[in-house]
């Protein structure tokens, strides 16, 4: 296995030069932190994935969970992680103080998830889900509930979850039937049946405290009945003992990948006697659930880069050190043979991981900027812009990882050659590992609906012009930098091709209906997505080329040459695509609608 799954060097480059995050601590609200802490932060980070969570990343894909006497088992370690991860404030590291956060940037926060998932993701997603949960409660529970359950989640003594999924329900939450019935005692009897719910019973554990979705008995149709309740596995008593809340994992499912983390279904209020207790006001549920969903589905770009990025990493390990044939222009075979590394080939693909990887991790920094400025912002404008970019970009910064990521496994176990294909080797773990990303929470489609029908939409369009507005700063800059300006004119010409689109596809929406509008959405998110990793990319450059200015060591230009050349390469294999994305979003075929189910053959 190599032993290097992140670079701390790319990391501190993003978080120092590209994003300046120390710029965060003059703002009151983070100004008890500074550099040397925020060096800690992910020194430490970078320690507890090697120590804890890389050692098992093998054993929990080998022995995944199991159903036996009633309970699932998962490995032994995960007690030892989540118990560290408690203690060692990472469940809430950017919680506020009151809550017993240690009131950290999520961008900082973010770092040390996606760190913790390129050692070993199915080890990260436990506490990741409890961050989720509490920040979810100290959200919309009532005093009552944060007291009872805060303190466990956050010590990683509890576990979270986020229960949405039915049999018949999947994407399509405003199907969902699991019913709440009021009693006269505070609480709610649940009952119903849930599928695919991640931790949703395990043994290491004295708890699962489910985050649910129901329907109140009598509620309306459709997403608008939809209420949410704590829900846990024991519900504890007066006197601070655990009881048997009624809810029984019926089964764990078998999955190609990311087997340390058990995917559940569960069976709730068979016995009639599952209490619930509501978050939030009736019927809103799907709104504050809203919240944790779209965390989610950064953690879930996040992880996808992780994953990614430990294969980048064992694939750039293997190609220095793997021998084989000579460069085309020596043929003498009594001569040693060279390093694949040397092969033009195998430098394509490592530089599109290389360019996948990076620019994933640049846009979601990105984002967690955006997180953390609207928190601090102070007034209400500033608050709505930082809040209305990060809503735009939320659908790519989940999608594009994901779905640019298997593909970016997919080169590096390439670069192994048949060695890839077998277990000797990481890089069949972690494609099966990463190939669920573009599932879960919300599949890449319902990642494409949700961008253009509802994000480029927003508040009139608001979204759209202020994230032309961001990338056009990046541009402007970028015209002045010294070997960027073919660069920056690339990007504005795609923003321009952008805009065209995206007025024509709305022209569609309004001549055709919507869903002829939206039937090549997935097409316009990586249409979108491209452009926007193209972005972060022209920022690394603006960095990268600074740096270079300042004369550094050798060490120090060859990192940053290095971006240079990664950008390069994005610039001209990557972003180049977009202008057939475009081509057929400008058509007006309408053949996946037109396609009828009969035409498809046996």
């Amino acid at each position: 296995m190599a032993s290097k799954f992140v670079s701390k060097r790319n990391i501190d480059f993003l978080l120092y030069d590209v994003f300046n995050v120390d710029e965060l601590t003059r703002f009151d609200y983070y100004q008890e932190h500074n550099h040397k802490v925020f060096d800690m932060v992910i020194s430490s980070a970078v320690q507890l994935a090697k120590n804890l969570m890389r050692p098992i990343l093998e054993e929990m894909d080998v022995t995944p969970p199991e159903l036996a006497g009633g309970e699932v088992k998962v490995h032994p370690k995960v007690k030892e992680i989540m118990k560290e991860c408690g203690e060692g404030g990472w469940i809430a590291s950017n919680f506020p103080l009151e809550y017993g956060g240690d009131q950290f940037p999520l961008t900082l926060t973010n770092m040390s998830r996606f760190i913790f998932a390129a050692a070993n993701y199915s080890a990260s997603v436990y506490s990741d889900a409890n961050t989720g949960a509490a920040h979810l409660i100290i959200s919309f529970g009532d005093k009552a509930l944060q007291e009872t359950y805060l303190g466990k989640l956050i010590q990683g003594e509890w576990q979270g979850t986020m229960a949405l999924t039915e049999p018949q329900a999947g994407s399509s939450l405003s199907d969902i039937t699991t019913t709440a019935y009021p009693t006269d005692e505070g609480y709610y009897k649940i009952r119903g049946h849930k599928i695919f719910i991640s931790g949703g019973d395990h043994n290491a554990l004295d708890n699962i405290v489910h985050l649910m979705l129901a329907r109140i008995d009598g509620a309306p149709a459709g997403t608008k009945g939809i209420s949410l309740f704590v829900v846990p596995k024991k519900r504890v008593e007066a006197d601070g003992s655990l009881v048997f809340n009624d809810i029984v994992c019926s089964s764990v499912y078998h999955k190609l990948g990311y087997k340390g983390m058990p995917l559940t279904e569960l069976s709730i209020g068979e016995q009639n006697d599952c209490r619930g207790y509501l978050i939030g006001e009736p019927h809103k549920g799907l709104k504050c659930m809203f919240q944790m969903m779209n965390e989610a589905r950064i953690e879930v770009g996040l992880g996808a880069a992780g994953i990614a990025t430990a294969a980048y990493y064992a694939s750039l390990e293997y190609a220095r050190d793997r021998p084989q044939g000579r460069k085309i222009t020596e043929k003498d075979p009594t001569q040693p043979q060279t390093p694949i590394i040397n092969h033009a080939d195998v430098k394509r693909m490592l530089l599109l991981q290389r360019a996948i990887v990076e620019g994933s991790l640049s846009l979601l920094t990105q984002c967690g900027m955006y997180y953390d400025l609207a928190l601090v912002a102070k007034n209400e404008e500033d608050k709505e812009k930082y809040h209305l970019l990060l809503e735009i970009l939320t659908p790519i910064a989940k999608s594009f990882p994901s779905e640019m990521g298997v593909l970016s496994v997919s080169n590096g176990l390439q670069c192994f050659g048949g060695y890839g294909y077998c277990d000797d080797f990481p890089l069949e773990q972690y494609y099966r590992d990463i190939r669920i990303h573009p599932i879960h929470e919300g599949a890449t489609g319902i990642q494409a609906m949700d961008l253009l029908g509802r994000k480029v939409l927003m508040k009139n369009g608001m979204a759209s012009m202020l994230y032309n507005q961001e990338v056009q700063k990046t541009i402007d800059e970028a015209k002045g930098v010294k070997g960027l300006e073919p660069y920056a004119v690339r990007l504005d010409e795609a923003m321009h091709q952008l805009q065209q689109v995206t007025m024509h596809l709305l022209d569609v929406a309004q001549e055709d209906g919507p869903e002829v509008f939206l039937a090549d959405a997935s097409l316009y998110l990586e249409y979108f997505g491209r452009i926007a990793v193209g972005w972060q990319w022209l920022l690394q450059g603006i960095a990268a080329q600074t740096r270079l200015e300042k004369g550094p060591s050798k060490k120090e230009a060859d990192f940053y040459t290095g971006k240079i050349f990664t950008m390069q390469y994005y610039f001209h294999y990557e972003l180049s695509k977009i202008k057939g994305l475009a081509e057929r979003l400008m058509e007006k075929a309408r053949l996946c609608v037109d396609m009828q189910t009969e035409y498809f053959y046996d």
